[in-house]
């Protein structure tokens, strides 16, 4: 399942569905028991992944009808990101720059 979590008042009285929140929901209530959550929009966890998603949505799925909920964790430091962070800056700086 797809859902777009953050809703931008900029954008409009109406933001890219279905809501994340309202999906989480409508997925306990058609018997998903387990769920996965992974928010790849993400590269660092911050309070809309903690507490929006890994909190708020954990609490709506199980009210909603659902047992487990993960949330992946975002990539954050991981040595792999970093040092791929690293390679795409230097490709991107004139030469000598980095």
């Amino acid at each position: 399942s797809v859902a777009f979590q953050s809703r931008l008042a900029a954008a409009g009285p109406k933001w890219i569905e279905p809501y994340t929140d309202v999906e989480l929901k409508e997925l306990g209530k058609r018997g998903v028991k387990r769920l996965a959550v992974v928010v790849p929009s993400f590269t660092v966890d911050c309070l809309e992944t903690l507490e929006e998603i890994g909190i708020r949505g954990r609490e709506e799925f199980i009210e909603s009808g659902g047992e487990e909920f993960t949330l992946i964790p975002c990539l954050n430091s991981n040595d792999r990101w970093v040092e791929g962070l690293v390679e795409i800056m230097k490709d991107s700086c004139p030469m000598g720059t980095f």
